[in-house]
């Protein structure tokens, strides 16, 4: 499947499945927009790699890879982004992929603690999880939209989670992985009629370096097993490089969509020849079921 002539911005890109989503755009021939914060700013992975080595890959596997350091909790970088692009690409933007999350070491080190529990202020706990997680997601799709609608082509995809549909980590979070389904959705509402798409793709357990290092390697057993038989980090990205080629892609909008789905639909596999399967699989596909069908039922078809 080809994306040549495609510009893709990928946030959150110099690790996990974001590079992975990344990689996978640049394999299919796409110009991929990469983000993440200057190293002296962000938490420290041993085996992960820079913004730039991410962007020097998705170059070297056949696309254009393009390294822009950006803080998404801070609405200045964000707006210089975008009208970066805009500029470079002649107004072009084809891929949206909302991926930047700032909040995994701080959800790791409280496990098991209640929401009251937490040393942090609320307030600064919300934040922590919320404000790159979900306000920035609004932000960049809103930026976004704007570039797209104009070309009449595009698609926002806003990566969820299985904690927007039952419990999972804390309070915040599971409010926030909600919110992002549903800013998916009444994204795909507003944007019906303009030739774009929004969709929100909810991976599996993902073995990202962190998971790896602190969840596999570190013997959490409460989480090893469903890591260890885990998503690589291009799994989804395959799938999405699909979708955005699928010429039924409009009946996806406003939807939640697994990457189980994906890989089903698409014919994708996992490294190891295989589709992972998820803990709760079917559980996963009622509610995405339900739900889809309450959200878009209003939709235009």
């Amino acid at each position: 499947m080809s994306l040549k002539g495609k510009v893709a911005l990928v946030t959150g890109s110099s690790r996990g499945i974001g590079k992975g989503i990344a990689v996978a755009l640049g394999e299919a021939g796409a110009t991929v927009y990469v983000t993440g914060r200057k190293p002296e700013n962000a938490e420290k992975v041993a085996t992960a790699t820079t913004l730039q080595q991410v962007a020097d890959e998705i170059t070297q596997k056949g696309g254009k890879g393009i390294a822009v350091y950006c803080d998404h909790g801070n609405a200045q970088d964000v707006q210089k982004l975008f009208e970066r692009i805009d500029k470079e690409q002649d107004g072009q933007l084809d891929i949206l992929v909302n991926n930047a999350y700032n909040a995994v070491p701080f959800l790791m080190r409280n496990v098991g603690k209640k929401f009251y529990e937490l040393k942090e202020p609320a307030d600064v706990v919300w934040d922590i999880v919320n404000d790159v997680g979900l306000k920035n997601h609004y932000v960049c799709s809103v930026n976004a939209a704007k570039m797209m609608v104009k070309k009449k082509t595009g698609l926002i995809v806003t990566i969820g989670s299985l904690g927007g549909m039952k419990y999972l980590f804390n309070v915040p979070y599971g409010v926030g992985k909600d919110a992002v389904d549903r800013l998916a959705a009444d994204i795909g509402y507003e944007l019906q009629g303009t030739g774009v798409t929004s969709v929100s793709v909810w991976p599996g357990e993902v073995k990202t370096e962190y998971i790896t290092e602190t969840v596999i390697k570190g013997k959490r057993d409460d989480m090893a097993k469903s890591f260890a038989a885990g998503e690589d980090l291009g799994y989804s990205g395959r799938g999405i490089v699909h979708l955005a080629n699928d010429p039924k892609l409009n009946e996806y909008n406003g939807k939640v969509i697994l990457s189980t789905e994906l890989a089903e639909k698409y014919g994708v596999r996992d490294l190891d020849g295989k589709i992972p399967q998820p803990i709760h699989l079917e559980e996963r596909r009622d509610f995405a079921k339900t739900i889809n069908a309450i959200r878009t039922g209003d939709f235009k078809h």
